[in-house]
């Protein structure tokens, strides 16, 4: 397998909760790395960190990981947990570290525009898919009951809903035609945990019928002996994850980072089931699928930038909040009007 999904500049154990001053690395050691990662990262982080400290750059490197839903990891660390590296569901989350100060402006000015991981967004049904869903319309049908996080708390549930709207729009759909197929879909909706690994966790216990999950989550979770089937709809959305050093991160860091970045790394995330960056070549992935082809591409994929116009505009047209608190986007709008 050789993917062909690129950035554009280039061709689960336990938590460990961190407290101490605002985008800081432990000053007492500079072989110590402070990373502060969204909740499904974690087990894909285990192999790579194992494999990092086998490396020259990498030898008497420590790690102290914290993981959880992405926009609360982001107000953690803005609120004064230690952190070396973010490495976030979207973009928004860096961006509230760089607003804070604590993240160099320049973040993303690299040969990955800042983007450490990506994935897209599926399906994930019971085993068999006793409920024949294929496609995004059939998400809205009569006791179909979904899982998906809560956007107020996680990354993931943003990618989650811009890809069923956008589903819409790439099938010749209007504004008008999607916003009424999203209200259908939260009509539908049985669970908004508060993060990715929290909506896995619901949906394996038994509630609902689908739950829209990053695609390295159903896989990782497949590998680890969960049984369920995922499908790769006709229309996704590419999920981009960045990764940001904070302004005083030791130089430790960076060199995790590099070798994040690497072709070693990013072969390390497909196998547990990240989309590369780059082409890592063959590449088998146990709970795929299929194992030797296990990325398959979208009939349509969808992308931040090209179709909703970059997270500086979507995050505020879609979920946004006014002053007082109440729901202004578009779609946090229509999650309140049913109720969610």
């Amino acid at each position: 397998m050789k993917t062909t999904i690129k950035v554009a500049a280039v061709a689960a154990a336990g938590v460990l909760a961190l407290t101490g001053c605002s985008g800081s690395s432990s000053a007492d050691t500079a072989h110590t790395v402070n990373l502060v990662g969204y909740s499904v990262l974690e087990q894909a982080n285990a192999e790579l960190i194992k494999a990092f400290q086998q490396t020259d750059a990498g030898k008497g490197v420590d790690f102290k990981e914290s993981y959880g839903a992405s926009g609360d990891q982001s107000r953690a660390v803005a609120a004064g947990q230690d952190a070396d590296e973010v490495h976030l569901s979207l973009e928004p989350d860096v961006t509230r570290l760089v607003d804070a100060g604590m993240v160099d402006k320049n973040w993303k000015d690299n040969a990955t525009d800042g983007m450490c991981s990506q994935s897209i967004v599926v399906m994930v049904v019971k085993s068999g898919n006793p409920k024949h869903i294929t496609s995004w319309s059939d998400l809205t049908k009569p006791g179909v009951g979904i899982v998906t996080p809560n956007p107020a708390s996680s990354g993931s549930a943003k990618w989650n809903l811009l890809a069923a709207y956008g589903s819409v729009l790439a099938d010749g759909g209007s504004a008008a035609d999607a916003d009424k197929y999203m209200k259908a879909f939260f009509h539908n909706v049985a669970a908004l945990p508060d993060s990715g690994r929290d909506a896995t966790t619901a949906f394996t216990g038994g509630t609902g019928d689908v739950l829209l999950s990053y695609e390295n989550e159903a896989i990782l979770a497949r590998q680890n002996g969960t049984d369920f089937d995922y499908v790769v709809p006709d229309s996704s959305i590419l999920i981009q994850n960045p990764c940001a050093l904070t302004t005083d991160a030791s130089k430790s860091a960076q060199s995790w980072m590099d070798f994040q970045k690497s072709k070693e790394g990013q072969k390390l995330y497909a196998e547990t089931g990240y989309r590369p960056l780059e082409d890592v070549g063959d590449v088998t992935v146990e709970g795929a699928n299929d194992p030797s082809n296990p990325f398959p591409e979208p009939k349509k994929l969808l992308t931040i930038d090209k179709d909703f116009g970059g997270w500086g505009v979507a995050n505020d047209k879609f979920f946004g909040d006014g002053t007082d608190g109440a729901p202004t986007g578009i779609l946090t709008k229509i999650q309140s009007e049913a109720g969610q």
